[in-house]
């Protein structure tokens, strides 16, 4: 996968972009605008998901609106600041109005399970190395509402932002393992479990498992009890190993 950078475009132009500020192309002279910035994101967005960040540039976005890229950019000034708004786009859909549940453990919990479901839809975040973060509203409300998984626990504030971290960077080397594995389906046209009952057979000529006793141990044990490997799985096992591990963090007293 190639990477792209958040925050690299013109910060002003971000900044009113994400936020709303930018100037109408209404208040020219001239005809009323065919577009709004939304509009054009959410075309972006499409397209991104449809056949990756690779495929969205000012271009291809105005060929999807029968514009000239030429006049794309009265709305958007570059790749770059589209980008911003993409991500800022995408990260609404992580918010909600309250947790489900009270205690810190679930609503962790809750925060994991929907960033899996948002790259899940929109695999191209993958893609956008965001350590210059987008200063977006969605994005902010993002973490706004994650951070309050951590109300009522008596943990530091600045301990609640490395903990939320945590639980996110966990997120995503799980999700790049399931969608790396999408990828190989597409790329071969077979499946994991396909691939491993071709595989398995050659596998078994050459491996002498007194050379590898415990690969071929734990390996046997794998496949007998979930066969392939099962991406969804392998993050719901893991998460609760995460969890597991922030528990002995809380403060004494501090239910779960």
């Amino acid at each position: 996968m190639s990477t792209e950078y958040s925050g690299a475009g013109d910060p002003r132009r971000s900044i009113d972009l994400l936020w709303g500020r930018a100037p109408a192309p209404a208040a020219r002279r001239g005809p009323r605008p065919k577009f709004t910035v939304p509009g054009i994101v959410a075309v972006a967005v499409a397209l991104a998901d449809a056949e990756g960040l690779a495929a969205v540039s000012m271009r291809r976005v105005a060929e999807q609106l029968g514009v000239t890229a030429m006049s794309l950019y009265t709305y958007v000034p570059s790749k770059a600041e589209l980008l911003d708004v993409m991500v800022d786009a995408v990260s609404g859909e992580a918010v909600r109005d309250d947790y489900a549940a009270r205690g810190w453990r679930e609503r962790l919990g809750e925060v994991a399970r929907n960033n899996w479901e948002l790259y899940r839809r929109h695999p191209w975040l993958l893609q956008v190395a965001t350590s210059r973060p987008v200063l977006g509203p969605n994005t902010i409300a993002k973490y706004d509402f994650e951070l309050r998984s951590f109300e009522g626990t008596g943990v530091r504030e600045v301990d609640s932002d490395l903990l939320l971290s945590l639980v996110l960077n966990y997120v995503t080397g799980a999700v790049r393992a399931a969608v790396l594995a999408d990828q190989a389906e597409q790329r071969t046209g077979q499946s994991e479990t396909e691939w491993w009952a071709a595989w398995s057979p050659l596998l078994a000529e050459v491996l002498d498992p007194a050379r590898f006793p415990t690969a071929a141990r734990v390996g046997q044990a794998a496949g007998e009890e979930y066969g392939a490997g099962d991406p969804a799985r392998a993050f719901a096992f893991g998460l609760e190993r995460v969890l597991d591990g922030i528990a002995l963090f809380m403060p004494k007293g501090r239910p779960a």
